[in-house]
């Protein structure tokens, strides 16, 4: 979102509005993800794909989505990876990141993933969680030369738990 809106217009975000709090006016409770990134590994690269936040990645495009696996027999393993940037009063750097697994069949334009799941990982990544556990190791490696390509300088003042999970 371009943070300088026209005619003085206030940044519209995503608002979170629940019966816990009371909404005080425009922007209140609102979650800020212009400083999110969704990151697609597939087949060996590791590539930001921002079409990813509305589910329309380039993998993704074209795709009718299943929450069952066996409806996707012959799919191949994708990743999407939610990575939050952070700053501190002297740098930026790697916050969080969260991997969530898709399977995609383009041949029968088939796909399957659990949407909530993807949500719930998104929000995790926010909140400056570490969850890539699950990525194998030819996916970690990649993902950390994506991180370290695209900023050296954010790399190096990122949390260790990041580096030591990227670790193949």
């Amino acid at each position: 979102m371009n943070q300088n809106q026209p005619d003085g217009k206030k940044q519209i975000a995503l608002n979170i509005v629940s019966s816990k709090s009371k909404h005080k006016g425009f922007g209140a409770g609102s979650i800020d993800l212009n400083n999110m990134s969704p990151v697609i590994i597939d087949r060996g690269e590791a590539k930001i794909d921002i079409g990813a936040m509305h589910a329309k990645s380039k993998v993704e495009r074209g795709i009718k989505f299943s929450a069952s696996k066996e409806d996707v027999p012959n799919g191949r393993q994708v990743w999407v990876v939610w990575v939050a940037v952070d700053r501190t009063a002297d740098s930026r750097f790697y916050g969080g990141a969260t991997a969530c697994e898709m399977l995609i069949d383009e041949e029968a334009k088939r796909g399957w993933k659990i949407l909530a799941d993807h949500v719930n990982r998104m929000d995790y990544a926010l909140k400056r969680r570490f969850m890539l556990d699950e990525l194998g190791g030819e996916e970690k490696t990649v993902l950390k030369k994506l991180l370290i390509s695209h900023n050296e300088e954010w790399w190096n003042a990122s949390p260790d738990e990041l580096k030591q999970a990227l670790e193949s």
